[in-house]
């Protein structure tokens, strides 16, 4: 069984429909006997919003503010995910990056 890393875009995942896609995409090297590790950045163009909203609350935000910030937009694509792949009868957990062991 090998372990295979897959990383996402956040224009493969920028809808719904987008989401289930790779979904299904994930799933297939899954029941090809391998295991998977997905990586997904935030939904389309959830990034530059965040980066676009914080300017406007603040002219100088702190580094560690903007990490939390724009980590969220992560976290709504794996949750996503997880929720997708498991409602296709596929084992699935999203992390966040602490949960997963970086810090």
């Amino acid at each position: 069984m090998a372990l295979i890393v897959q990383k996402y875009g956040g224009s493969s995942l920028a809808d719904a429909e987008k989401i289930k896609s790779v979904a299904q995409r994930i799933a297939r090297t899954a029941d090809a006997d391998n295991k998977v590790v997905a990586v997904v950045s935030a939904m389309g163009d959830t990034t530059d919003d965040l980066v676009a909203l914080s300017q406007q609350v603040s002219k100088n935000p702190e580094p560690r503010e903007m990490d939390v910030l724009l980590s969220t937009g992560e976290l709504v694509s794996c949750t996503l995910m997880a929720m997708t792949l498991r409602s296709m009868v596929h084992k699935a957990i999203s992390l966040s990056g602490a949960q997963a062991g970086i810090r």
